[in-house]
């Protein structure tokens, strides 16, 4: 929604209550106040209402698909959740290498592993409170079978991280620095 559709919205209120308060106050100054008091708040009703990111939520069959890479492009794909304290700590690496090669081909693709349920209480509010930019999705998967697709030898903990690349493919099943990872990114774009 744009501003003119927001002063729109903001005049036929101020009209539709000119008339139910039957105003001795002339209707231009009656709408000019009103607009000046509502406009803001509708402002702030659309901001808050677009900026509520949506997660895809993808099942695992998506996320094969999604990360099945036979380009050039480097796909740096991290497993975290909100509620695990050494995936939270190495986010912010991410999102730097995210930035610093965002005109390379990398990419980088955060698979949260927090119940779709939980997406607008704690995953939007945690990536918006850390102004995190990097592609985001959810995998809606609850039993353990999605993990000897993902990875044979990966057991399931987090964090973890797969580095895709053509036919490149290196799984890291633990915490890693910034240092490594733009090691290993460097390596892995050359």
């Amino acid at each position: 929604m744009n501003l003119n559709a927001l002063c729109s919205v903001a005049e036929a209120l101020a009209q539709e209550i000119w008339f139910k308060l039957n105003s001795t106050v002339s209707m231009p100054v009656f709408q000019h106040t009103i607009k000046r008091l509502l406009l803001p708040f509708l402002l702030l009703s659309v901001v808050a209402v677009h900026s509520q990111k949506k997660i895809p939520v993808y099942k695992i069959g998506q996320l094969q698909k999604r990360i099945s890479n036979t380009s050039d492009t480097l796909y740096i794909v991290n497993f975290w959740a909100t509620w695990c304290k050494p995936c939270v700590a190495e986010l912010p690496d991410f999102e730097k290498i995210n930035t610093e090669f965002k005109t390379k081909k990398v990419k980088v693709l955060l698979v949260s592993m927090d119940f779709k349920e939980d997406m607008k209480k704690r995953v939007i509010p945690f990536l918006k409170k850390n102004k995190y930019k990097s592609e985001t999705i959810i995998l809606d998967e609850t039993d353990g079978k999605f993990i000897d697709m993902i990875d044979k030898d990966w057991s399931g903990a987090i964090p973890a991280t797969l580095f895709i690349r053509r036919d490149q493919r290196e799984f890291v099943f633990k915490k890693i620095s910034y240092g490594f990872l733009l090691q290993k990114t460097e390596a892995l774009t050359k």
